[in-house]
């Protein structure tokens, strides 16, 4: 039988991001969520405390955690915030191809001195007009001797006005469709590059959006991440590793949720006793540790696959798929504890189903997801 508990050094881990979270950055995520304000202090802090970069090996200056570590120190975070939560995390995504798909000189060019302090990097893939379609992407990457000219924009980029290294990826035939798809890795200031203001979001309003236009960025050919054309494959195997904490952070936000609803049960009264005494309450509280329960269990496995060396496309695509939605159920069903009072910005709940809305979009929107879940199942009946 499976052991699904957690070592001293995984306990110590949880320990470390959960008083970060309850004590860092709880307490600011209200009045950013409000204000839409961008706390990096509170992101330094967690670059100190040791936070940012978990997927880079500590030879490169990073923490070395394996993606289940990750995954448990995710939903501790988000547990506190999502919106900060995806700002810590995005370094993980956009450093992600350089690991998988940098040489040895490469990775100790960008990633020794990128994680030396703090830094912010943003991974540019989607653009106006591609999002699940990646491969209709229109940024140009253009040969010009020894260097690429990059031209285009990119669209619903977290950190990107506040990154000082990019991973782009550009297409060196748009005829070729994905097979054209190049990836590049592009200090912030190579000139050319105009980030685009933050954009007004309905959730993880403390995470910064934007776009960034790309104007005859001149990047050496020694930026390059592989051959010409070996993009795609590298975004698509990036987004298997990266999108299982995306399922931890849709975990800490369900958590979150049906911790609020079962405290205000136990306070709120109505016909004369406590409403976690009414069988319609008790109901939901039952059905949403299910599926906070469950959300975790398959994020966890996901993981665990991949750290054992499993691609991971299924097990990713089904615990982010799931725990999403998860958290969209259980946010709402907290809204509907809470009744009245659970519809105003006045109290907790309310936040968390405007920052799960977006973890069923991004890192591959649920409907995607669930083409590549019946694809992969299929493939093992073929």
């Amino acid at each position: 039988m499976p052991d699904f508990s957690l070592s001293p050094e995984q306990v110590s881990l949880v320990d470390l991001a959960r008083k970060f979270a309850r004590t860092v950055m709880a307490p600011q995520a209200a009045e950013c969520d409000r204000t839409g304000r961008f706390p990096e202090e509170i992101y330094r802090k967690a670059f100190d405390a040791g936070l940012v970069n978990l997927n880079v090996p500590q030879e490169y200056g990073g923490s070395g955690l394996s993606l289940l570590d990750q995954c448990l120190i995710v939903e501790e975070l988000a547990y506190a915030c999502a919106g900060m939560t995806t700002s810590i995390i995005a370094n993980c995504l956009a450093l992600e191809p350089i690991l998988l798909g940098g040489t040895v000189e490469q990775r100790e060019r960008f990633l020794k001195p990128f994680c030396a302090k703090y830094q912010l990097a943003s991974f540019c893939l989607t653009e106006p007009t591609g999002g699940s379609d990646a491969g209709a992407l229109r940024t140009r990457a253009t040969r010009d001797g020894s260097d690429y000219l990059l031209d285009g924009e990119k669209c619903f980029i977290t950190n990107a006005p506040h990154a000082s290294l990019y991973t782009v990826f550009a297409t060196v035939d748009p005829s070729q469709r994905h097979r054209g798809i190049t990836a590049f890795v592009v200090p912030r200031s190579t000139p050319g590059i105009t980030p685009g203001p933050d954009e007004e979001k309905m959730g993880h309003r403390a995470s910064s959006t934007s776009t960034i236009r790309f104007e005859q960025v001149r990047v050496p050919a020694e930026n390059r991440l592989g051959a010409e054309g070996e993009g795609f494959a590298l975004a698509m195997r990036t987004l298997d590793q990266t999108r299982t904490p995306i399922g931890a952070l849709a975990t800490g936000i369900a958590q979150a949720a049906l911790d609020h609803a079962a405290r205000y049960a136990l306070q709120r009264r109505s016909f004369g006793r406590p409403i976690a005494e009414h069988q319609a309450i008790q109901i939901k509280l039952a059905n949403m540790v299910q599926r906070v329960r469950a959300a975790r269990l398959l994020t966890w496995q996901a993981a665990a696959a991949i750290d054992a060396g499993a691609r991971g496309t299924l097990e990713s695509s089904i615990a982010k798929c799931f725990a999403s939605d998860t958290a969209m159920e259980v946010a709402d069903e907290a809204i509907q504890t809470f009744g009245g009072y659970g519809y105003m910005k006045s109290y907790p709940v309310e936040k968390l189903l405007r920052d799960a809305k977006l973890t069923q979009i991004y890192e591959g929107a649920n409907e995607i997801q669930r083409l590549v879940i019946a694809r992969e199942l299929l493939a093992t009946y073929a």
